[in-house]
């Protein structure tokens, strides 16, 4: 249901499930992320009034909420050297954090995020978030909608030019089989594109 990219990295499938609607990516040689990015695979849409929230948990320190995914907004783009401060960017290179997801009811999410904003001073560390608001911050918000979903078709289109369908030699899934197989190194290929485009014009990508 839920996918991560590290920038850097690999596409990210390690979830696992550690309770009823909670979820958890393992992050390996967290002190190096700067960027994370955080979506719906599409395959399982939340359910009708649902949402989740994403959170970070650094050790030694209690969970940190950084966004939130929904229906709408299904993606997120998250700085973890905003969220975890200089002290522990500086630990040991074996630090091993882990990304919680949590689904949890819309009004829920709505009061946890306006909570994380006014703790914040307004400013988030997530360049799409779920929710909506007026004036200059639904502004932000909108630019960041759209940011997310041009990101999200950019990454569907390339992926897909890749998809074909299964044959014998292919062992499990077998020939003819009603589904279309991905190769993981298109969306590696994507990543690195997409990454090279932000380091030289940050502006133009947002645009």
């Amino acid at each position: 249901m839920f996918g991560c990219i590290v920038a850097g990295r690999l596409v990210q499938t390690n979830l696992q499930q550690v309770d009823v609607n909670k979820y958890v990516f393992e992050l390996p040689a967290a002190h190096s992320i700067n960027h994370i990015v955080v979506f719906l695979l599409g395959t399982i849409p939340f359910e009708p009034g649902f949402g989740a929230t994403v959170h970070l948990l650094w050790p030694n320190k209690s969970w940190q909420m950084l966004g939130a995914l929904s229906n709408d907004k299904p993606s997120a783009i998250f700085r973890l050297k905003a969220a975890v401060g200089q002290d522990n960017e500086a630990q040991a290179d074996a630090v091993v954090a882990e990304l919680g997801i949590s689904i949890e009811p819309v009004q829920q999410i709505e009061q946890q995020l306006q909570q994380m904003q006014e703790a914040k001073g307004g400013q988030s560390t997530a360049m799409v978030l779920a929710g909506t608001s007026g004036g200059a911050g639904g502004v932000a918000l909108q630019a960041a909608k759209r940011f997310g979903e041009r990101t999200m078709q950019s990454l569907f289109d390339y992926a897909m030019s890749f998809a074909t369908r299964p044959d014998a030699s292919m062992g499990l899934f077998g020939s003819g089989a009603a589904v279309q197989v991905l190769p993981v190194k298109a969306f590696e290929e994507w990543y690195n594109t997409f990454l090279r485009k932000i380091q030289r014009d940050p502006a133009a990508v947002m645009q």
